[in-house]
């Protein structure tokens, strides 16, 4: 059995991926609030702004997180396609439940339908991510410790869109933001803990790439995209006495009347 690590670098990985996770749910989740309170292709562009970022958000704080992962006696590398899907399916099948979500005309249904999809994408996307890897050996999974990862993420998904729905003011947000961030982390590390690595002794894979490479482009992507996100709210227009600006939170109910 091969010897795992998960934070080869101290608590550096841990808290830069929670960091991150919580920026992703924060855009996403304030441009969720802000899309309640539109109509039409606006509604739209928002909920298609937040499943971007909260995708983005729990790839990054993922991949991140998984630069502080090793095996003893082996190198791990990475299968660059299924790494691409998953990030499309983070981004995909979150966007199903936030657009649930910002069009049910029955809200309770809409948050459990809402938090158990969004849920099950963060869930899909970390398994994806870590089916990529490639090592001489054979990955395994303790079946109860895998349920348990999947019913946190269901679970704090689910309470992080109630917080959004039901609580007015930029505190919402705030306050949700986190339970997002603990949401994709306590999932990731619950996921990782069920990983048990038993190697062939054959030597290191010689197909795919370093996670270390990955760290260029990641970097540079998430700079531009949190600059790009910056500006898409600075530039937010306002509804005069329905809302406020984007950063002060709304001064009507969330939920527009019908």
């Amino acid at each position: 059995m091969g010897h795992i690590d998960h934070a080869v670098y101290g608590w550096v990985t841990p808290a830069i991926s929670y960091l991150v996770a919580c920026l992703g749910a924060l855009l996403a989740l304030r441009s969720t609030r802000w899309a309640l309170l539109t109509e039409g292709r606006t509604r739209r562009n928002w909920l298609a702004f937040a499943s971007l970022s909260l995708g983005v958000g729990i790839w990054s704080m993922h991949f991140i997180a998984m630069l502080g992962f090793a095996v003893s006696g082996t190198e791990i590398r990475y299968n660059v396609p299924l790494t691409v899907a998953s990030l499309l399916i983070a981004i995909l099948v979150v966007g199903v439940g936030i657009f649930t979500v910002g069009y049910s005309k029955h809200p309770r249904a809409a948050l459990l339908a809402g938090g158990v999809t969004t849920g099950l994408g963060v869930a899909a996307m970390h398994y994806l991510g870590m089916a990529a890897m490639q090592m001489p050996g054979t990955v395994s999974y303790d079946h109860v410790t895998v349920g348990l990862s999947i019913a946190i993420a269901v679970f704090a998904a689910t309470a992080a869109l109630w917080a959004t729905l039901n609580v007015q003011g930029t505190a919402a947000v705030l306050g949700a933001a986190p339970v997002m961030g603990v949401a994709v982390c306590a999932m990731h590390y619950t996921g990782m803990a069920a990983i048990s690595v038993r190697l062939d002794g054959h030597g290191d894979p010689q197909n795919g790439v370093l996670a270390l490479q990955f760290v260029f482009p990641l970097a540079v992507g998430l700079g531009t995209y949190v600059f790009c996100s910056a500006l898409a709210f600075a530039v937010a227009p306002s509804k005069g006495g329905d809302q406020q600006s984007v950063f002060l939170g709304p001064a009507a109910p969330l939920l527009p009347r019908r």
